[in-house]
């Protein structure tokens, strides 16, 4: 039986780091209300509504411009409601779907249109319901200039790494700090697997989701040094995300948004770093269509 996600915390503070202007929360959720739009019967989890405009607010407060509604996996491969809030929402919100296993390029297309700016994978570990690698699809993708987004799980981007590079994508995106496991440091091999991903100039990191990597509460100490090593190593292909509502966090303390975003300020301790970050990379990523 699914179990239901607690609610993100309605109280966000303001960040106390400064905020450049036109930054971007590169990864969120958004679900319900449940009887119109119903969660995936295979779904692991349901989730409390995280409504467009409750979105839209927490992005106020800290003091960002748009974000990337990344379709949930609650929803399966029925990325409707992610469109529909592109819709209603154009200024707000970009997307990226988790894609059927085949797409014409004219749904392709009217997706771009639409503001939708990637697919995502996962880790055959994650969810089997979920897409795995889809070479085809990754090489019509690119025809419009999206990035494909892959989410490993633990340890095992060393035994995708060749998959993904393998890819005809010039621009690959590995979510929540590539899932390397926070507490067995730099120097453990996934992390070094994916230093040497970023070397090739291709591959990007969503710097997201450190409960996703990291056992425990806020701040996710552990997550730090890992930050920090993929900033100094590549900061021209970092972003970051919040992950906002941050479903599965049963047991957990969930996180206060605003004291959330400061970490980004102990990850990226210089102002010129994080306004890359936040701004000149996430446009680069997920801006204007490739495509008219």
């Amino acid at each position: 039986m699914p179990y239901l996600t607690p609610p993100p915390n309605p109280d966000i503070k303001k960040p106390a780091m400064d905020v450049p202007p036109g930054g971007w929360d590169c990864q969120i959720h958004l679900f319900g209300p449940a009887d119109k739009w119903p969660f995936d019967p295979e779904s692991p989890y349901v989730s409390g509504e995280a409504l467009p405009e409750t979105a839209i607010r927490m992005l106020d407060t800290l003091g960002l411009r748009k974000a990337v509604v990344v379709s949930g996996g609650g929803y399966g491969r029925d990325y409707s409601y992610m469109l529909d809030a592109l819709k209603r929402f154009p200024d707000r919100f970009a997307g990226v779907i988790l894609p059927p296993d085949e797409l014409s390029d004219e749904e392709l297309l009217r997706l771009d249109r639409a503001g939708v700016r990637g697919v995502r994978f996962v880790s055959a570990k994650r969810a089997s319901n979920l897409p795995q690698i889809l070479p085809d699809m990754a090489a019509q993708v690119e025809n419009l200039g999206w990035p494909v987004h892959f989410y490993p799980h633990g340890e095992d981007i060393v035994s995708y790494a060749d998959k993904l590079l393998a890819l005809p994508n010039r621009k690959i995106v590995l979510d929540h700090f590539a899932s390397v496991p926070a507490d067995k440091g730099v120097d453990q091999p996934a992390f070094k697997t994916v230093l040497k991903m970023l070397d090739t100039g291709r591959v990007w990191i969503k710097l997201s989701g450190p409960m996703r990597c990291a056992k425990g509460d806020m701040p996710y100490a552990a997550v730090t040094p890992i930050a920090r090593a993929l900033i100094r190593h590549a900061p021209e292909r970092m972003v970051w995300g919040s992950d906002w509502p941050h479903v599965n966090m049963v047991g957990r303390e969930m996180p206060n948004d605003g004291d959330l975003f400061d970490l980004l300020s102990e990850w990226a301790p210089d102002a010129a770093d994080r306004k890359r970050i936040l701004v000149t990379n996430a446009d680069a990523l997920y801006g204007a269509p490739a495509h008219r």
